[in-house]
């Protein structure tokens, strides 16, 4: 059965997503940080990668949001890029799959891996850069359009990298889209802001779940005042 988009609504969903080869880059820990999420009250989960989602998604009642990232040789999209990736997040029991919405040079075009993804079971999110790319989703039929990637296309490459990019939430949201804020939530502050800019949901990920992220932010807010004291 299909998820009711509206389960989501004001939820938090916590991206549980481990620095690539690092040393918390086990399903293991992966699954127990998704399941501390759940219980700490997550709306949902955002989880990288089939078998992560698959071993997730038998361990939690709350929605798995499903991606699969590659970095391609001849294209700068990352996210679910391959209509076969669509196929095994479906399989591994993804309730909702996000692909890169992008305009840009891809493998595959983005109506197609929404056109097979409305086939199935499952809700579909774009994840955008900008206005122009949240529009052209939405008009596809996306359930959810998300500010996954302001600031990190070349389009977009002037976003301040310190905070959400609340005022794409606010335009999108002006539109009536069900936008899900995702990108620099650092802080609880950060989420409040997003929600209070319209965000129907709002994602987390390195500030919860990344270690190494967080620890290089506070070792550079501590350098900072080293410097002053040394500079004074």
């Amino acid at each position: 059965m299909t998820l009711d988009v509206n389960k989501l609504k004001n939820q938090l969903v916590v991206s549980c997503q481990p620095v690539t080869d690092g040393p918390m880059d086990h399903v293991d820990i992966v699954v127990a940080m998704a399941r501390s999420a759940e219980l700490a009250g997550a709306g949902a989960v955002r989880i990288e990668g089939v078998e992560n989602v698959k071993q997730v998604s038998k361990s939690l009642e709350i929605p798995v949001i499903g991606i699969v990232k590659r970095d391609l040789d001849d294209s700068p999209v990352r996210i679910t890029p391959f209509l076969q990736d669509v196929v095994d997040l479906i399989a591994a029991g993804a309730s909702i799959i996000a692909v890169d919405a992008t305009d840009r040079q891809r493998p595959v075009p983005v109506t197609d891996l929404y056109k097979l993804g409305r086939q199935s079971n499952v809700l579909l999110m774009a994840d955008c850069s900008s206005l122009e790319d949240g529009i052209a989703a939405a008009e596809m039929g996306f359930d959810f359009i998300g500010t996954t990637l302001s600031g990190y296309t070349d389009e977009t490459a002037d976003q301040p990298m310190d905070r959400p990019d609340l005022e794409l939430i606010s335009a999108l949201a002006a539109r009536g889209y069900r936008v899900m804020a995702e990108g620099r939530t650092r802080t609880p502050d950060h989420a409040a802001a997003a929600l209070k800019a319209g965000a129907f949901a709002v994602t987390v990920g390195s500030a919860i779940t990344r270690v190494e992220h967080i620890t290089d932010w506070y070792k550079a807010a501590l350098a900072d005042v080293i410097k002053g004291r040394t500079t004074a």
